[in-house]
């Protein structure tokens, strides 16, 4: 998408890791730099008001300024600085999918934190409408997938020494429905939380697809 910087809206760019500190450093359009995820704040070249849209970017040209849609500032992994995004995420998805022929429904997914005997990880929750033949190997194209494509991620499972690799858990038909339904959030502006960067989804959603 082309960015529009001459109707009146001052856009700031705040860096990914920067997001959620108490003072973040905001960037001026002249600063970015392409192929890095910013949040956009907006605010009126008069200064009235200040407001971050909740999405992410990564400009794909400067000149022209051209940005796509990377994701929301509230949906990442990022439990162990590996800074999963819904971008990656997708990505990693459709390999996965074109190689083992299967069709995801919904997803979600969230941190494995690390205890006293196991290292991290990531726990991915896959709802299929067409279920892969060897649910392993899905697992296991999505996770080296997300490393192809994530190099924090990369770095992070490097021989396995922070972080495991993904778990991957079959959710139940219709279980993410059913999870809105009981919280009264059926609607075109509800929707499933793909990532998270602690377990409250997922934990909910793994008791009611064991009771399902």
């Amino acid at each position: 998408m082309l960015l529009m910087l001459d109707y009146g809206v001052f856009f700031e760019f705040i860096p990914f890791d920067e997001v959620g500190k108490e003072n973040p450093k905001a960037l001026h359009i002249d600063n970015v730099e392409l192929n890095t995820n910013y949040a956009i704040v907006i605010s009126t070249n008069a200064g009235l008001w200040r407001y971050m849209l909740g999405d992410t970017v990564i400009f794909t040209s400067k000149y022209p300024h051209k940005i796509k849609i990377s994701g929301r500032t509230k949906h990442f992994i990022n439990a162990f600085g590996e800074e999963v995004i819904i971008d990656n995420a997708e990505k990693a998805l459709k390999v996965a999918c074109e190689k083992t022929k299967a069709m995801v429904k919904d997803y979600t997914a969230a941190p494995v934190f690390m205890g006293t005997d196991n290292n991290g990880g990531h726990q991915w929750l896959i709802e299929f409408e067409e279920e892969p033949a060897d649910i392993e190997e899905f697992a296991n194209i999505l996770d080296s997938t997300l490393q192809q494509v994530n190099s924090d991620y990369e770095a992070k499972r490097y021989k396995n020494i922070s972080l495991n690799r993904l778990v991957l858990t079959k959710a139940k038909k219709n279980l993410f429905y059913q999870w809105l339904k009981e919280k009264g959030k059926i609607g075109g502006q509800n929707k499933v939380p793909r990532l998270a960067n602690s377990r409250q989804y997922i934990d909910e959603l793994l008791i009611l697809n064991d009771k399902m």
